[in-house]
C-alpha cells in the first residue's frame, strides 16, 4: 500500500497552500508524529511482554516439579502469543498502515498537493474511507482549477474593460483638444461632434452591458417569470423586429410552425433582450445592404420548443465558433469603426436563456451564414413553478 506518487504529477500552487505556521498544518504533523510514537511503543511493549512470559515459565520449569503441566501451559501461552502477534500484524497492515497513509495524504492536501491519490487492497471499511478521501482530493482539485480559471477570467475582464474604455476616452480627448485649440475647420466640427457622441454612446452601452453581466455573474439579476403562450409572445416580438428591418430595407421573415400553442415560463424582458442581442449581432457583422434573417419557431420533441434565427452573413470559422459565447470575444479582433460591439452581447444572451432552464446553440459556415437556436422547456400540464 502506497500513495501513487509515480503515477501522477503533483502541481503545487502556493496561492492555495496553507503557510508553514498554519495551525492546521501543525495539527496534522503532530497527529502523525504521535501516531508513529504510539505504534512503536505498542510493538516494543508486545515484544517485552512475550520475553517476560518466556522468562517466567523458564524459572517455573526449573523450580517446580510438575513439569509436564508447565510445559503444556508454556506451549499454550506461546501459541497464544504467536496468534496475537499475527493478529496485531494483520491489524497493523489492514488498519494502522492505511490510517497512517490517510494522515500522510491529509498532510499532502494541507501543502496544496491536490493530485494526491492513495490506494490500499483492503476490503474493509477503511477502503470506503480511502475512497472518500480520494473523492475529496478530486473535488478540491476541481475547486482549485475553477478558482484559478475565475481569477484568470477576472484579470482578463479587467484588462478588456480598461482597453475598451481607454480607446474611446482617448479618441474623445483628442477630438476635444482639436476643437478647443481651434484647429478644426468649421465644416468638420459637426463630424467631430458626431464621433464624440458615438464614442460616449459606446461607453454607455459598454457600462450597461458590464453592469448587467456583473449582476448575472453574481446571481443578483432579478427575474419575473410568467406562464405565457410562447407562440403568441414570439409572434408579437418578431413583428417589432420585422418593422425595424423593413424601415432599413432589410429582409426579415418569421414563421410560427407550432401546430398548437404551448406554455413556457419566461421573463419577457430577459428573453426579449436575449433575442435582440442575437439579432443585433447579425446586424453588426452582416451586409448593411443585403442582410436577411429567417426565423422559425417549432417543437423539438415533447419537452422543448426552439426558435431558430438564421442570417445570410459572413459566417463564423470553425476555429472561432467555440468561443463566440465567451465574454469580450469578438470575431473580428479589431473594433468596428462605429463601435457597435462590446463583446458581451452573445455571452449575456446565453446566460439569460440558461437562467430559464434553456440553452443557445449555434451552427455556422463561412460565406453562407449562421444559425442561432434558442431552446426553452415547455410547461407540462399541471406543472407549477
Amino acid at each position: 500500500m502506497e500513495r501513487k506518487n509515480k503515477s501522477c504529477h503533483r502541481h503545487e500552487h502556493p496561492q492555495f497552500r496553507p503557510p508553514p505556521d498554519h495551525p492546521f498544518t501543525h495539527e496534522v504533523h503532530e497527529i502523525r508524529t504521535n501516531f508513529h510514537k504510539n505504534a512503536k511503543k505498542f510493538r516494543y511493549v508486545r515484544m517485552v511482554m512475550l520475553l517476560m512470559l518466556i522468562t517466567v515459565f523458564y524459572f517455573l520449569y526449573q523450580f517446580v516439579e510438575v513439569k509436564t503441566i508447565f510445559i503444556l501451559l508454556l506451549v499454550f501461552t506461546v501459541m497464544r502469543e504467536v496468534g496475537t502477534f499475527f493478529f496485531h500484524h494483520r491489524l497493523e497492515k489492514q488498519i494502522l498502515q492505511p490510517i497512517d497513509t490517510l494522515i500522510g495524504g491529509v498532510e499532502d492536501i494541507a501543502k496544496g498537493n491536490y493530485d494526491t491519490v492513495i490506494s490500499h487492497p483492503t476490503k474493509n471499511k477503511i477502503q470506503a474511507l480511502i475512497a472518500a478521501f480520494n473523492n475529496m482530493a478530486r473535488e478540491l482539485k476541481k475547486a482549485e482549477e475553477i478558482q484559478k480559471e475565475y481569477e484568470e477570467n477576472r484579470k482578463l475582464l479587467i484588462a478588456n474593460i480598461s482597453h475598451d474604455l481607454k480607446t474611446p476616452i482617448t479618441s474623445i480627448q483628442g477630438y476635444m483638444e482639436a476643437i478647443l485649440d481651434g484647429v478644426v475647420p468649421e465644416d468638420k466640427t459637426e463630424n467631430y461632434f458626431k464621433i464624440i457622441y458615438n464614442n460616449t454612446e459606446y461607453m454607455n452601452r459598454l457600462i450597461d452591458d458590464l453592469f448587467l453581466f456583473s449582476k448575472i455573474d453574481m446571481d443578483k439579476l432579478e427575474y419575473h417569470f410568467e406562464k405565457i403562450l410562447i407562440g403568441a409572445f414570439t409572434s408579437d416580438l418578431m413583428e417589432e423586429f420585422a418593422f425595424e428591418f423593413e424601415e432599413n430595407n432589410l429582409g426579415f421573415h418569421f414563421k410560427n410552425r407550432l401546430i398548437e400553442d404551448c406554455f413556457v415560463y419566461i421573463d419577457r424582458k430577459r428573453i426579449h433582450q436575449a433575442i435582440q442581442n442575437i439579432i443585433g449581432n447579425a446586424r453588426k457583422y452582416g451586409d448593411e445592404q443585403n442582410l436577411a434573417l429567417d426565423c422559425e419557431l417549432y417543437y423539438y420533441g415533447r419537452d422543448t420548443i426552439e426558435l431558430q434565427i438564421k442570417d445570410n452573413g459572413p459566417g463564423i470559422s470553425s476555429e472561432k465558433l467555440p468561443y463566440i459565447f465567451n465574454r469580450f470575444y469578438r470575431i473580428e479582433k479589431e473594433r468596428t469603426k462605429n463601435l457597435m460591439s462590446t463583446g458581451l452581447g452573445l455571452s449575456i444572451a446565453k446566460e439569460l436563456v440558461k437562467a430559464h432552464g434553456g440553452d443557445i446553440t449555434v451552427n455556422s459556415m463561412e460565406g453562407v451564414g449562421s444559425c442561432f437556436t434558442i431552446i426553452l422547456p415547455i410547461v407540462k400540464e399541471g406543472e407549477n413553478k
